[in-house]
């Protein structure tokens, strides 16, 4: 199922820390942007510290994983392991939405081990609401997005149930290179070698769950729906 519009949307992806967003849904994010989207990856953290990062280092390798996806990035400056769903975080998270006056927001999905994860999905989605509200003291204009769906990049050991997969076929390698521009991570810090590997082997898993080479799992809270029955159906053989 491959998302398509008549007009560009604004595309907000948020990330506890830089890698999250190109790890769940890197290959969605290049193929929004080459059909026209305005995608714009927003880390919610500088993601440090790390075993053999920086945050010196973490933003030069995510300024070139956007690159290479092409998209643009904002960071917002949370604290790493310390996210928490307050008022002022919200806040933080809402500002940064009106500012993009984004029409669709991706999020982690809210169900994981990492602390970070679960209060990034709960800040987003109270975010998304406070955005809208006018005689407010937020800055920027009020700003509704139309959808928020929730992305996979868990640290539960569990197979996700998706809402809907999207047909990544022919963004793999894009997907895996931008992956691999954070080398402090994935290349340099011998624990998560594996990690790219792994990510690919679930995308043929999902890709396999809808007939395609590739696909992504996504969560919708809210209903989903739908007026051409060939786009549901486009990909299953």
């Amino acid at each position: 199922m491959a998302l398509a519009s008549p007009t560009p949307l604004r595309i907000a992806v948020f990330g506890p820390h830089p890698d999250d967003q190109e790890l769940g849904m890197g290959g969605t994010i290049a193929l929004l942007a080459s059909q026209g989207h305005i995608v714009t990856l927003v880390d919610m953290s500088d993601g440090e510290p790390t075993p053999k990062g920086s945050p010196e280092i973490r933003m030069r390798e995510a300024a070139e994983a956007a690159r290479v996806l092409g998209v643009t990035r904002v960071q917002l400056g949370l604290r790493n392991r310390e996210f928490v769903a307050d008022l002022a975080s919200r806040r933080v998270v809402a500002e940064a939405i009106r500012a993009l006056q984004a029409d669709v927001l991706f999020a982690p999905y809210p169900e994981d081990a990492h602390p970070d994860h679960v209060a990034a999905a709960a800040l987003v989605r109270d975010a998304r609401f406070w955005a809208k509200l006018v005689k407010s003291d937020l800055a920027g204009a009020p700003c509704h997005p139309r959808r928020l769906f929730h992305y996979w990049c868990t640290h539960l050991r569990s197979v996700p149930q998706p809402t809907f997969c999207i047909d990544t076929s022919g963004f793999e390698s894009v997907k895996q290179q931008a992956i691999l521009c954070y080398r402090s991570q994935f290349v340099d810090h011998a624990p998560n070698l594996g990690v790219p590997d792994r990510v690919a082997a679930g995308d043929r898993y999902f890709g396999g769950r809808i007939g395609a080479a590739a696909a992504e799992p996504f969560f919708s809270p809210e209903v989903v729906g739908l007026r051409d029955l060939g786009a549901l159906c486009g990909s299953v053989p």
